[in-house]
């Protein structure tokens, strides 16, 4: 593995969809999520996670240490015994014994989404837990969105003896909304934690970029990354507030509608992107898309 990265970054990712789902939520029948006082749509840290570990998982397919521990159907447990099958000698810990740390390590070196994110590892075999240096907060649409049920209808029944030619069911979309995730990467940790490196971090930018691409579905519809803006810091540490550098990315609705003044945005285009490009001593801002 390559040395851990020694320098603190924070990004902003900015993605849009288009009449599609991007996180349903399963407590109000896979409607997308919303921020039920103003309306505002809601991606989870979760959901972002695990379209990162896709595309990683499929780009860096059979690379030594670039394997994925949360898969969908993935049994942990199974995982867990990876480690003491490669150092036998080392007694296999359970959910309240100490951990050797060799176990631990062994993991994050040979899962990208551990090194990355960390995890908890104390189900039935124990690996220990282990904290990652890159985290997201819940992405949030710029404006309210509107959650559209859609009926469709599918020519074939379920079951055989059915009376009727087709059945019917519901699709819940989007018409448009652009969101915004901010996120952090953190040196210091990944220095004394995962060992995070300089690929897993290019890595990282490529699948920000790229998820979307190999993730359309018929639930999803349209969806794109738009907007990938990297703040990075001189340091391990770092040299300036995060969320003072947030600050310094605004995203609004365009003053002039070619359309008609009042209609809800329906592209990319209806926003403006302003950046404050006059970088604190020390930080440096990276476009990456």
């Amino acid at each position: 593995m390559s040395e851990p990265i020694k320098n603190r970054y924070e990004f902003v990712l900015l993605f849009d969809v288009e009449n599609g789902n991007p996180n349903g939520d399963p407590d109000m029948g896979n409607m997308p999520r919303i921020d039920p006082q103003t309306g505002h749509g809601i991606v989870t840290d979760v959901c972002l996670k695990r379209k990162i570990r896709n595309y990683t998982g499929m780009v860096r397919e059979g690379q030594g240490g670039f394997g994925i521990y949360v898969t969908e159907g993935a049994v942990l447990n199974t995982q867990h015994r990876l480690p003491y099958e490669a150092n036998p000698k080392i007694p296999v810990a359970g959910p309240k014994d100490k951990v050797d740390p060799a176990i631990t390590k062994w993991m994050a070196d040979h899962f990208y989404d551990i090194r990355t994110f960390g995890a908890v590892m104390t189900t039935g075999v124990n690996c220990g837990q282990i904290r990652g240096p890159v985290q997201l907060a819940f992405a949030r649409s710029i404006d309210p969105i509107f959650q559209n049920e859609i009926t469709v209808t599918r020519c074939a029944v379920t079951k055989e003896g059915e009376t009727k030619d087709r059945e019917m069911g519901k699709k819940q979309v989007v018409p448009y909304a652009l969101y915004r995730a901010d996120g952090y990467v953190s040196a210091n940790l990944a220095r004394k934690s995962t060992g995070f490196s300089e690929d897993d971090l290019d890595l990282l930018w490529e699948a920000l970029v790229n998820m979307f691409e190999h993730d359309h579905s018929a639930a999803r519809g349209k969806m794109s990354a738009r907007k990938l803006l990297v703040f990075k810091h001189d340091s391990e540490l770092g040299c300036y507030q995060a969320h003072l550098l947030f600050d310094r990315v605004k995203v609004t609705r365009r003053s002039h509608d070619a359309r008609a003044p009042g209609l809800p945005a329906r592209s990319f285009e209806d926003y403006e992107v302003t950046i404050d490009r006059v970088m604190p001593g020390g930080v440096e801002l990276i476009e990456r898309l």
